[in-house]
């Protein structure tokens, strides 16, 4: 679903902390860095990823997943064009 080398770099996109990531999909901050600490593809309750999921895909980031049309056709994101208001969330 999404690892968390690509939510390390979602958030970098984004231009946000942690601590702001978790604000944003109503997770706590200890879960956020857990998720972030892990290796390969994050693995945790199914909510709390939907929970993650929907608040980048809001945020404007798109997950690419691995085979998916790229160049390199590894895993990876991106923002949506165009990206939304700072508000959106």
């Amino acid at each position: 679903m999404i690892t968390a080398a690509q939510l390390r770099a979602a958030r970098a996109l984004l231009g946000i902390d942690q601590r702001e990531l978790a604000q944003r999909c109503s997770l706590s901050l200890p879960t956020i860095q857990r998720m972030e600490a892990s290796e390969g593809v994050i693995r945790g309750n199914v909510d709390s990823l939907m929970k993650l999921v929907d608040a980048l895909s809001v945020a404007g980031i798109e997950l690419i997943a691995e085979g998916a049309a790229s160049s390199a056709g590894g895993r990876g994101v991106r923002l949506k064009s165009p990206p939304p208001s700072v508000g959106g969330l």
